[in-house]
């Protein structure tokens, strides 16, 4: 087998044992890796209606066939599992030096289950795993797990761990790596936490095996040469955070809790965009091998939040704490940056989060007192870090924030869901539905709602394409008509390139054949385009499946009707915009092959090869 180890750990935390499996070269084929392998064993090994935080529930950690290769940005892990955040299927991707250390430590995938008696954590090399004792990890955040680690074990080593609110299973928490990379969706660092798992700790050195060495490095300097262009040397300055002033004004990101209009209510956008944040940066920081390299390590001497040193603050946050929140103190983003990769939360919800208790705040249904004496009103930027750090230590309001708005809200009833912006339970990323409809479709519609890395056809509304895929149809941003079947056509897609252990920012830049080129290169598998969008749309299905075995139909998910345009807005660049979801819901539907409703139909599943997960759902 080539592109994976063929080897996969199952950990019963509750017993303390490991074992291993070696799956058949079909089951990649037919999944590739990352969330593809994490659906299918997940779905196959747990029972229905299981508690996402209880012993039954199965955590797994998977890389894919890219990973540890030649390919280009070939890097990514992702967390899967059932999610505590919204009761469905959930997982979490994440970039940095993690993934590849597990591939060169002998394995494509670890999956836990159970609950250990006392906190541990578990111990991989060169093909050899134990579970330790994590009694002196406990209670450590983030970054100094990762120096406890190298000064117990020595250097060299990569960690995915929990800070402390993974700990005290906030459902806002993220599994947290490489201080400052996070798999922050999906509430999936609860998980970890009711499993006392606190961290898994990696180091490698076996080569992962590789079909065509030479081809895949001749394919990884070719493309390399392709890629160079100032559009990305533009790109490796800035990353994400180029577009934060832009992205306010055309209402893009949100802005006061999805409520205001950024030319109107931010117009001082630009003081936390682009050259006011990069004057920070003391040194540029790549994920694994990958030429993109668009991250930095910065570190802030001056104003009222220093920072010794801290990853960027990418679009999301900024867009989070910034924009809605009326924010615009450069500084306050560096610190809730830093304090929400050191306590393990995701800072998209948890900037949703502090929108919400500030919107409730002004309308009398959070008072002073309530908020421990802090004044929330829009832009405070102290309120803003000291609700931070209470929501990572889950204190004070900050218990109440710290599993997320839609739980929050209904503690506090009197009309608060109306300020509680999510999606099944997932709060919902600075990006807006209005902007590029295609969102919309997929923060409501895929398994894992509320995610702007599920897109699927985002670029072509915005005028762009995915490079080498061919939609096969015109995509206008503003016609509802076909939209749903191209979203749909476009995220099976997708799905692929993520399974594969591929970054975003990178796979649409190489292009779909030169993936094609890499696949054969490092596994030995011919495979076309439709090829990808079948084993996107297999796992597309799957995922789905889990939720309607769980209860979770998408389509009886709420939308927030300020993100949505019902009403329209009445102002600003996106004020008349309205989606029209029931055109959308039932075209992505039917491409997929799945019923009014949103389940597989039991025909589909057969075609797919799921024939077991059609005995499930029909008998």
């Amino acid at each position: 087998m080539y592109g994976n180890t063929g080897r996969i750990l199952f950990v019963d935390l509750t017993n303390g044992t490991i074992t291993e499996e070696h799956p058949d070269e079909q089951l990649y084929k037919e999944y590739l890796g990352g969330y593809g392998l994490g659906a299918r064993i997940i779905f196959s090994r747990t029972e229905a209606n299981i508690d996402p935080l209880g012993p039954k529930n199965i955590l797994g950690i998977t890389t894919g066939p890219m990973v540890g290769t030649h390919a280009i940005s070939g890097c990514r892990f992702i967390v899967s599992g059932k999610s505590p955040l919204t009761g469905g299927w959930g997982d979490s991707n994440c970039g940095g030096n993690f993934g590849p250390a597990l591939k060169m430590a002998g394995f494509d995938g670890v999956f836990f289950t159970g609950i250990s008696p006392k906190p541990v954590y578990l111990w991989i090399e060169d093909g050899k795993a134990e579970l330790r004792d994590a009694g002196f990890l406990w209670g450590l955040d983030s970054y100094e797990v990762e120096d406890a680690i190298a000064e117990k074990l020595g250097p060299g080593y990569r960690v995915a761990c929990i800070g402390p609110a993974g700990e005290k299973m906030s459902l806002i928490s993220a599994a947290m790596h490489d201080k400052g990379r996070a798999a922050g969706r999906s509430g999936l660092g609860a998980v970890m936490g009711s499993k006392k798992l606190k961290a898994v700790v990696v180091k490698g050195t076996m080569e992962v095996p590789v079909a065509d060495p030479k081809a895949a490095l001749a394919l990884r300097v070719k493309y390399m040469k392709e890629i160079d262009t100032p559009d990305l040397r533009y790109f490796r300055k800035y990353g994400t955070i180029n577009h934060v002033a832009s992205s306010a004004f055309s209402n893009d990101s949100p802005v006061k809790n999805w409520s205001g209009v950024g030319v109107e209510d931010f117009p001082n956008a630009k003081a936390i965009s682009d050259d006011n944040i990069i004057k920070f940066e003391t040194k540029k920081y790549a994920c694994w091998r990958c030429p993109v390299a668009c991250g930095g390590l910065y570190q802030v001497k001056e104003g009222p939040y220093p920072v010794e040193e801290v990853h960027k603050p990418e679009y999301e946050t900024c867009g989070m704490f910034g924009s809605n929140l009326l924010n615009d103190n450069v500084y306050s983003l560096f610190k809730v940056n830093d304090l929400c990769n050191r306590y393990g939360i995701d800072t998209i919800s948890t900037g949703s989060a502090i929108g919400f208790a500030m919107e409730c705040y002004e309308h009398g249904l959070i008072t002073k007192e309530q908020a421990g004496g802090l004044d929330l009103t829009w832009g405070n930027h102290e309120a803003i870090v000291a609700l931070t750090e209470l929501i990572g230590k889950r204190e004070g309001l900050g218990a109440l924030l710290a599993d997320g708005v839609a739980r929050a809200a209904a503690k506090i009833g009197k009309g608060a869901e109306q300020f509680a912006v999510h999606v099944g339970g997932q709060e919902l990323p600075a990006h807006d539905p209005r902007y590029a409809p295609s969102w919309g479709i997929s923060y409501k519609l895929d398994a894992t709602p509320g995610r702007h890395t599920q897109g699927g056809s985002t670029a072509y509304d915005q005028g762009r394409s995915i490079k080498g895929f061919d939609l096969g149809m015109q995509v206008e941003r503003y016609k509802y008509e076909g939209k749903g079947k191209a979203n749909a056509k476009a995220q099976n897609y997708n799905h692929s390139i993520q399974c594969m252990g591929l970054c975003t920012m990178a796979a649409g830049r190489v292009g779909a054949q030169g993936w094609l080129e890499f696949m054969k290169a490092i596994t030995g598998w011919d495979m076309t385009i439709a090829d990808l969008e079948t084993i996107g749309a297999r796992v597309a299905s799957l995922r789905m499946a889990f939720n309607i075995r769980e209860g979770v139909w998408n389509k009886n998910f709420s939308i927030p009707g300020r993100a949505y345009g019902h009403p329209p807005q009445g102002r600003g660049p996106l004020g008349e915009i309205s989606l029209d979801m029931d055109v959308m819901t039932k075209e992505y539907f039917e491409f997929n092959g799945w019923d009014a409703d949103g389940k597989p139909t039991k025909e589909r599943l057969q075609q797919l090869g799921l024939d077991d997960v059609a005995e499930v759902l029909y008998g």
